[in-house]
């Protein structure tokens, strides 16, 4: 073997060997001491310079190159993640009235609720004693009347904030907690990724210090220049809705978006085109690589100094970079800068890689520089969709001054929609995987809308910072587009879902997709088959006849369960609304629901507080066969969604050998005045061994009144009644219901207090096992094995991750 071939397989060692540390550090479920990791990438090092000076040629050497750089990388992934970690909210911080001065230090996106802003700490004191706090933060500061406990306060109306601003706010904060839920979105990842280690709220109260801009800096020019573009563009688009669009095309402002087009645009497969994408960074690229090379041939003596193709590829990534750094500068537009720097190093350095190499090299440099890319859905989608098109490629093509230009045009065509074929047979198993579903239509929707956003939408829409008459103009061509893509996303079948598959059952499918779509004879193409039929053939285990399981969802300060039998799924309340853009049922439920391979037959509504009925409408929206359950009153806005049966006690159905029984409300309390709590519909479900009640917000006096029959009432799990309030859980109820384990759904440091601290005492006094949304995440609970309970955050620990002691309950 020659010295160039060694060097190249130990190279090659190296890049996978980077990939696959970051990869198993990001496994730890804890992280060890700083010092710890600094010593083992030191040693890990002085490894790898020994491995690549081992004499020989074989397997030995490559393995000893592979280890040590695997430890290398894993050493400082983990260096860098204990030094950011030590940076986090002291926990005594957590709820205190605090003092803080800072800057401004992004783009405040506003919604009908109020503002969420990044907030750059300068200084904070708690009372006169000053404090330390991580250095970013994420803020909302949200007006008008606020209640709680009954309670109503009035807040200050949030004010015209800008990047680069300084103010001194008075904060509460608390550590970075999301919902943790069986495929769903990591949000506390997502706060990691973008260096949060607190978020918070403005109070704006009357009586709180009022907020106080203290003066305009110089820091964060190029988000001081997205916001005024952005001001802007609002300012000559007349129709919000576009604007909204357009804004997101330009600066990266997706929280413009309004909902409905982003249905649309997930229904037709569009949703990564309309944000500042890999796409657009890569084609923005190419377009500046060929304006800096027809510039660069225009001087014979630049020309001479430099060939015009590598300053053309200099220049093209440059000014990509200058492009994603303007548009916010968002993990996938940094992922592809550097991708395209890496494979723009090896074109520089005139090196004629396999292309294996060039993909690896590229993953490798993405890795190094951003070792959490390998957890996002983008990293893989966008990775394996160019391995696909690497490996599918056609072969060389003929010198093409001797083509015709028809037949060049024909060709390019031609090819455009083979890569579109290529990328969605291969990228289908990979969706499912991550999204629960594909678009039937994408790739008719990709035909259209890549070109038109790209050559057409994209370039008016950064030509209007210019010329601003051009930003109307592109609201029209984003008009245009959207009309086509509401018509496809109104087809029948326009998605397709189904159960998300296992990770080796992904894996094999993409190796059968790209089997299929590579240039190779049929035969060997169809070996592709069998390979995806675990992807589409994959169904999740279901209870035995006679068996159930209960899933509560971790959704916040509201309820949501789901209960499986068999061969039947019933939704017992959907969780609460975030805001008029977000509910529990569009970020939890559904994805939960299409990942499970879910058809729903039942939804009960407990009763109408927004915090058990937020996510209803989507969860009606995407399961049109399920029957509406509830005590909602006549007129409410979802009994014209969906009409709805009254729920009343008595009423009961059996699915697959499990009971469902209604205990309470009692029909002649509708004819009653009462609070909504009061008539909350209290479900009980077992079988002839073991039993779960869901009590919705029930408080004493109904208590009072069921534990008056304390046999129908058993139980073995108890859904805690009002997420724990001291209204609730009585005593005389909890000796009636004699639980062994309880679940408390609610929010973390929710303002409410829930799960009351006499309460907590309550069941712990009575030995009865109390799991919380905050500390356990999602909980799963199976009548086959009544004792144990499955908590989502212990299942799969991960660093980052917040762990809530079970005292948090003060609210924030």
């Amino acid at each position: 073997m020659s010295t160039h071939a060694r060097s190249g397989s130990a190279f090659a060692a190296c890049l996978l060997g980077v990939v696959l540390g970051a990869a198993c550090q990001l496994q730890q479920p804890r992280l060890w001491p700083l010092a710890l990791y600094a010593a083992g990438s030191v040693c890990s090092a002085l490894l790898l310079v020994l491995a690549l000076r081992m004499p020989g040629r074989g397997l030995a050497r490559w393995l000893a190159v592979l280890a040590a750089a695997g430890a290398l990388s894993a050493g400082v992934t983990g260096w860098r993640a204990a030094a950011y970690a030590a940076t986090r909210l002291e926990p005594a911080l957590e709820g205190r009235d605090l003092l803080v001065t800072g800057v401004v230090a992004a783009l405040p996106h506003r919604s009908e609720a109020g503002l969420r802003f990044r907030f750059d700490a300068e200084s904070a004191r708690a009372g006169t004693q000053p404090v330390r706090l991580p250095p970013r933060l994420m803020l909302g500061w949200y007006g008008g009347a606020e209640a709680a406990e009954g309670l109503f306060s009035l807040e200050r109306q949030p004010a015209d904030l800008r990047p680069g601003e300084r103010w001194e706010f008075a904060l509460r904060l608390k550590a970075p907690h999301g919902s943790v839920n069986p495929h769903g979105f990591d949000y506390e990842l997502w706060l990691w990724e973008q260096g949060v280690q607190a978020t918070g709220a403005v109070r704006a109260g009357l009586r709180d210090p009022p907020p106080t801009r203290l003066g305009a800096t110089w820091l964060h020019p190029v988000e001081q220049a997205r916001h005024r573009v952005r001001e802007r563009i609002h300012e000559g688009v007349a129709e919000p809705r576009l604007a909204g669009v357009l804004a997101a095309l330009v600066v990266g402002d997706q929280g413009a978006i309004e909902r409905a087009d982003w249905d649309v645009y997930r229904a037709t497969g569009m949703a990564h085109l309309m944000s500042i994408s890999g796409l657009h960074v890569t084609m923005f690229a190419w377009a500046a690589a060929a304006l800096v090379a027809a510039l660069w041939r225009r001087s014979g003596r630049l020309c001479l100094a430099w060939p015009a193709q590598h300053a053309a590829l200099a220049g093209g990534i440059a000014l990509a970079a200058g492009y994603a750094l303007f548009s916010g500068w968002g993990v996938p537009a940094q992922r592809t800068v550097l991708m395209l720097a890496a494979v723009g190093l090896l074109r520089l350095g005139v090196r004629d890689w396999p292309w294996p190499w060039v993909w690896l090299f590229a993953c490798a440099t993405v890795v190094a520089v951003d070792p959490w890319a390998l957890t996002q859905a983008g990293f893989w989608l966008s990775f394996v969709a160019v391995g696909v098109l690497f490996a599918s490629g056609p072969a060389r093509q003929e010198a093409q001054a001797a083509v015709p230009w028809r037949r060049r045009v024909l060709d390019a065509l031609r090819g455009m929609l083979r890569e579109q074929a290529v990328v969605t047979v291969a990228l289908t198993p990979l969706s499912l995987l991550l999204f629960g579903q594909v678009s039937v239509v994408g790739l008719a929707a990709n035909l259209v809308a890549i070109p038109w956003v790209t050559l057409v939408v994209t370039p008016l829409g950064l030509a209007g910072v210019l010329a601003a008459p051009l930003w109307p103009v592109a609201a029209q061509a984003i008009e245009l587009l959207g009309a086509v893509l509401g018509w496809l996303a109104q087809w029948p079948f326009a998605t397709w879902s189904a159960a998300a598959p296992p990770a080796w059952a992904a894996a094999a499918g993409v190796a059968g997709g790209v089997l299929l779509a590579a240039r190779l004879p049929w035969p060997a193409r169809a070996f592709g088959v069998p390979l995806l039929m675990p992807v589409f053939l994959w169904q999740p285990q279901r209870p035995a006849p006679g068996e159930f399981e209960l899933l509560a969802a971790d959704v916040g300060q509201g309820n949501a369960i789901l209960v499986r039998t068999a061969r039947h799924t019933l939704v017992y309340d959907s969780g609460p609304g975030y805001g008029r853009d977000s509910d529990a049922g569009q970020r939890v439920l559904v994805p939960l629901l299409r990942a499970l391979g879910e058809n729903v037959d039942t939804l009960v509504l407990s009763h109408r507080d927004s915090d058990h009925t937020g996510g209803a409408a989507a969860v009606l929206r995407m399961q049109p066969q399920a029957r509406l359950v509830s005590s909602l009153e006549e007129g409410h806005p979802l009994q014209a969604l969906r009409p709805s049966q009254r729920c009343q006690a008595g009423q009961a159905w059996e699915w697959d050998g499990v009971r469902f029984e209604v205990l309470h409300p009692a029909a002649g309390d509708y004819a009653v005045r009462k609070r909504p709590n009061a008539l909350s519909c209290v479900l009980r479900v077992g079988n002839a061994r073991v039993h779960a009640l869901l009590a919705g917000d029930i408080e004493k006096p109904q208590e009072a009144l069921l534990a008056a029959q304390p046999e129908a009432l058993r139980a073995n799990l108890l859904l805690v009644p009002h997420h724990g309030s001291k209204t609730s859980s009585s005593e005389v109820f909890l000796d009636a219901v004699r639980p062994a384990i309880a679940v408390a759904q609610a929010g973390y440091r929710n303002r409410f207090g829930h799960p009351a601290p006499e309460v907590v005492q309550r069941y712990a006094a009575r030995g009865i096992a109390l799991s919380a949304s905050p500390v356990c995440g999602a909980l799963t609970w199976r009548s086959e094995a009544p004792a144990a309970v499955r908590c989502e955050r212990a299942a799969f620990p991960r660093y980052w991750h917040h762990h809530a002691a079970p005292a948090d309950k003060d609210g924030a």
